[in-house]
């Protein structure tokens, strides 16, 4: 991956193989001064992509922002905006003092769900994710959720929560569910 001024990688669709249901989509969003920079590879969002191509996620977008508020929230209102799906952001969820991407994510989401932050951050009851901010929620019909920058926190936090991330998306999407 180039690491220019402005990374963006569009992924595009492709079938996933799951068929008796439309596929999920995802968008994943780094947060990061270094890989924006060049100075490091974006690995966390690329096994981000890589863990939901596995869950039979298709991977519409996966972009790299510098840290910061503005920056963070005015890429997830661009992603969020007419989507139905899952985004998912990688990194500034600690406690540096460039870390925001819960500041920028709470200027973009509509309604918070606290249930999904917790048990991400659960995931790792003896690890670093306990120091995790990162929160969860929705911008119109896209769940939006933070997770750490290292690779194994982020595929770990988004496993904590991918067996309820199909049936979240599809309430947002109003279709019809088992309950």
């Amino acid at each position: 991956m180039s690491h220019g001024h402005e990374p963006h990688i569009d992924r595009g669709a492709h079938s996933t193989g799951h068929e008796e249901a439309a596929p999920l989509a995802a968008k994943v969003l780094v947060s990061s001064d270094g890989v924006v920079a060049g100075t490091r590879e974006d690995r966390s969002g690329t096994a981000l992509v890589e863990a939901l191509e596995r869950a039979g996620f298709v991977v519409a977008e996966h972009r790299v922002v510098a840290d910061g508020v503005d920056s963070v929230a005015g890429a997830l209102a661009e992603m969020a905006s007419g989507f139905d799906g899952l985004v998912v952001t990688s990194g500034g969820t600690g406690f540096g003092p460039r870390d925001l991407t819960p500041e920028a994510t709470r200027r973009v989401v509509e309604r918070e769900a606290p249930g999904l932050a917790e048990a991400m951050r659960l995931a790792a009851p003896r690890g670093l994710g306990r120091l995790s901010r990162g929160i969860a929620g929705t911008s119109g019909r896209a769940l939006i959720i933070n997770t750490p920058g290292s690779p194994a926190g982020a595929v770990e936090s988004l496993e904590s929560v991918l067996d309820v991330l199909p049936h979240a998306l599809r309430l947002l999407a109003d279709e019809p569910t088992s309950h």
